[in-house]
Formats: C-alpha cells, sequence, structure tokens
C-alpha cells in the first residue's frame, strides 16, 4: 500500500511538473490536457474509493500549489472524483479504448461542473469553465483521447501501482 502511494505520488509530480511547466507554455495549445485528472481517474479504478480519494486530494493539491487557483479549490473537485470513479474498482476493463476515453470525457465533464458548483458557494475566489468554449471543447476532446494511451502507459507501472494483487497472478 505504502508502495503503491508513493509510486503514484512520484507520477503525479511527474505530471503535475509537466503540465505546469511544459504544457502550460505552449502556445499553440488553446488549453492544457490534464493528466493529472486521467492518472487519478486510473488509480482510483485500479485500487478503489481510498486510493483514489488520497491520489485525487494530493494531485490537486500539487495543482493548487503550482497554478494561482485558491487553495482547496483542485483538491476538492479531485477528490470527489478519485471517490466517485473508485466504485468502479476492478469492474471495469481498462485495456480497451473506448471506456477509458469515455471515462477521461465525463470525469473531465464533472470536473467542470464541480468547479461551477464551488464558484457559486464561493464567486469571488473560484473561477470556472466556459462549457460551451472552444478550450473547453479542445480539453475534454483531448482528455478524451489521451486517457486511452495514459492508461497503457500507467499499466507498465501496474506491479507497484496496484494494491492487493496476489504475486501468483
Amino acid at each position: 500500500m505504502v508502495r503503491s502511494f508513493f509510486t503514484s505520488c512520484v507520477i503525479l509530480l511527474s505530471f503535475a511538473l509537466l503540465e505546469s511547466a511544459v504544457l502550460s507554455n505552449v502556445s499553440l495549445l488553446p488549453a492544457v490536457p490534464d493528466f493529472l485528472l486521467i492518472c487519478t481517474i486510473f488509480f482510483a479504478c485500479v485500487n478503489g474509493r481510498i486510493h483514489g480519494t488520497v491520489n485525487g486530494f494530493f494531485s490537486g493539491l500539487l495543482l493548487d500549489f503550482l497554478t494561482a487557483a485558491p487553495l482547496g479549490l483542485h483538491c476538492i473537485v479531485r477528490t470527489t472524483i478519485g471517490y466517485a470513479c473508485g466504485f468502479s474498482n476492478k469492474t471495469l476493463n481498462l485495456n480497451g479504448v473506448f471506456l477509458p476515453a469515455m471515462l477521461g470525457a465525463v470525469a473531465t465533464l464533472a470536473k467542470a461542473f464541480l468547479i461551477w458548483g464551488v464558484s457559486i458557494v464561493f464567486p469571488i475566489s473560484a473561477g470556472h469553465y466556459d462549457i460551451f468554449s472552444a478550450e473547453f471543447l479542445f480539453e475534454i476532446s483531448a482528455n478524451a483521447v489521451l486517457t486511452p494511451v495514459m492508461f497503457k502507459f500507467l499499466g507498465i507501472f501496474r506491479k507497484t501501482l496496484v494494491v492487493g494483487t496476489d504475486e501468483a497472478s
């Protein structure tokens, strides 16, 4: 459990730095694909609600520190998404293309609606998405396309990421 958590934290830190330092400075991208959200979905789907919640909180905390977002905004959103995706623990076939793409798109849409909900409660401190903008359409499309690719990549680390696997399998 501890090894899985630390491995996932290293992966999340690597992708947080990629998102905030590299991809956010590429002027050709209308929006940055959310690799941390995709990682949180993967960790939650293979390890369950607790692991998804903890990794969602950690990825949100990383984003809160690396961006100008109010502290806790991404934490609450990603914790909620990690918990919700954790209900599908070991029940979904993550090896295909269609299901992971749908998970990425639905999680991006859920992120937008959760941020919108937070912006209703705290209107000054939280910005929200315009779900009818080209930027959001690009982000949801990029996340849907990149989710199966990221799931294949994260599958390389499956032995150290998955909690509770028996050694005989």
